[in-house]
C-alpha cells in the first residue's frame, strides 16, 4: 500500500461527507475531468454512506455540490481494483508486475459488459486508475473481455 497524502480541502470534503452520511470515508479524490468527488469506505460500510433510498448521499452531494461517488476499501488489490469496477460486472482480476518494476491490473470482464465496465467516456476506468495507483501503486489497469470459459464471477 503507498502512502496516501490528504489536502485541507480533501480533510473538508470528507467531514462534509461524514457529517451527512455517517460513514467515515478512507479517502476522498476529486476528479475535476469528470466533475466528482470519489471517496473510499470501509468494508461493508457502502450501503450505510448510501442511505436509505439513497438520502444519505444525495444529502452529502447536496452539501458538496458536485457527484458523489462511493467505493469500498479492500485491502487486497485485486479485490478493491474489482470494487471499484463493480464487483457483478469483474470475473476476474490479475495483478502483475511488470519487467520495469510497476505493477499492472488486468480486469476480465464479460464481452456483453465491457462498455459497462468501462463506463460512459471512459468514467470506470479512470476511476479504476486513479484509485489503484493512489492505492496500490498499480500504474496500469486495463479492462479486457473474458472468454466463455474463465467467467464465473469473483468472491
Amino acid at each position: 500500500m503507498t502512502e496516501i497524502r490528504i489536502t485541507q480541502d480533501q480533510l473538508r470534503l470528507m467531514s462534509l461527507f461524514e457529517g451527512k452520511t455517517r460513514v467515515a470515508a478512507r479517502d476522498c479524490v476529486e476528479d475535476e475531468r469528470h466533475d466528482r468527488v470519489i471517496f473510499v469506505v470501509d468494508e461493508g460500510r457502502v450501503a450505510a454512506a448510501i442511505g436509505k433510498g439513497g438520502s444519505s448521499i444525495r444529502a452529502a452531494q447536496n452539501a458538496i455540490k458536485r457527484n458523489v461517488e462511493i467505493v469500498e476499501y479492500a485491502p487486497d488489490p485485486a479485490r478493491f481494483v474489482a470494487n471499484v469496477l463493480n464487483r457483478k460486472l469483474v470475473s476476474d482480476v490479475r495483478i502483475s508486475r511488470r519487467e520495469d518494476g510497476s505493477m499492472a491490473a488486468t480486469v476480465m470482464v464479460d464481452p456483453a459488459k465491457k462498455a459497462l465496465a468501462i463506463g460512459r467516456e471512459g468514467r470506470n476506468a479512470s476511476k479504476a486508475r486513479l484509485l489503484a495507483q493512489r492505492h496500490f501503486g498499480i500504474s496500469s489497469v486495463s479492462i479486457e473481455s473474458a472468454p466463455a470459459a474463465v467467467q464465473g464471477g469473483m468472491a
